[in-house]
């Protein structure tokens, strides 16, 4: 069930956090939220990326497809589909379509909390993160990683990158669950981001930080300008491929995989994302 008072918000269930003076949303403003009720994806706060889109070898091209990004019982899915010839781009040709989803040009922000509370699939090679992205040319404007999962269910990962710290990030950390937890269970996903630091934790589990002064030892602090929200899955590409080292039948993506995308098994399930503003 959802709760859509503000200040509930902190006692959902799944998430560590719990409502009281610590709890990192009380007293704080609301700036955005998409609680995903109703059937269809709100467009006021959401655009789809369309085939134009290609980066990091994916293995997919995004398309707006009522079954690809679907709104129901609550959730918002991204499912990743099997469609070949759909894909006309003349270099990618991919087999496969997934929902990619962004709120830029619509809602941005500069400084608060991000949080999301999703779950996905044991699957090798799937690629679903939830982040922030600067509005300028990247990396100049900066990229905060939430949330990354390249299909070992045991850990997920974050990333700041930025100018002389992009790609290959010295700023990126993996985040292994404890027994009887991982990716395919309910997990809220945030960071905390002001001016000096941005800092990641998942259930109110603090994971990851990076600072102004680490930063500025590799180039300029890229986080004090607006960033907008993105959910998306992408399947196969680079991240993944560094991960399982799988080239064939898909760089980053084994054949088991690609049956359970042609079975419709596969989504990334986000039960809501807010933003709240600094304190």
């Amino acid at each position: 069930m959802k709760l859509l008072a503000p200040l509930a918000a902190v006692l959902l269930a799944g998430c560590a956090t719990t409502a009281g003076p610590q709890a990192p949303t009380t007293g704080r403003t609301l700036l955005f939220s998409d609680e995903f009720e109703g059937t269809i994806l709100d467009r006021s706060k959401w655009s789809a990326i369309g085939p134009e889109f290609w980066v990091n070898d994916e293995q997919q091209a995004y398309f707006d497809r009522p079954d690809v990004i679907a709104v129901r019982g609550g959730s918002l899915f991204l499912t990743p589909r099997y469609a070949p010839g759909t894909d006309t781009h003349p270099r990618r040709k991919a087999d496969f379509v997934s929902g990619r989803i962004v709120t830029q040009g619509k809602f941005d922000f500069t400084y608060g909390r991000a949080e999301a509370r999703i779950r996905m699939p044991d699957a090798t090679g799937a690629w679903p993160a939830f982040w922030l992205l600067g509005n300028g040319h990247w990396p100049a404007t900066g990229e905060i990683d939430i949330m990354e999962y390249v299909g070992e269910k045991d850990w997920t990962g974050t990333a700041v990158h930025g100018p002389k710290y992009s790609g290959e990030t010295p700023f990126v950390d993996r985040f292994y669950f404890p027994p009887g937890e991982d990716v395919t269970g309910w997990h809220v996903y945030a960071v905390e981001w002001t001016k000096d630091a941005i800092e990641f934790s998942i259930d109110g589990r603090i994971t990851y930080r990076v600072t102004r002064p680490m930063v500025e030892h590799y180039g300029k602090w890229a986080f004090d300008t607006p960033e907008h929200v993105i959910l998306n899955f992408a399947l196969g590409g680079g991240y993944p491929f560094k991960v399982n080292g799988i080239r064939q039948p898909y760089h980053g993506m084994p054949a088991e995989t690609a049956e359970r995308v042609k079975r419709g098994e596969l989504s990334m399930e986000v039960d809501w994302v807010r933003v709240w503003a600094p304190r």
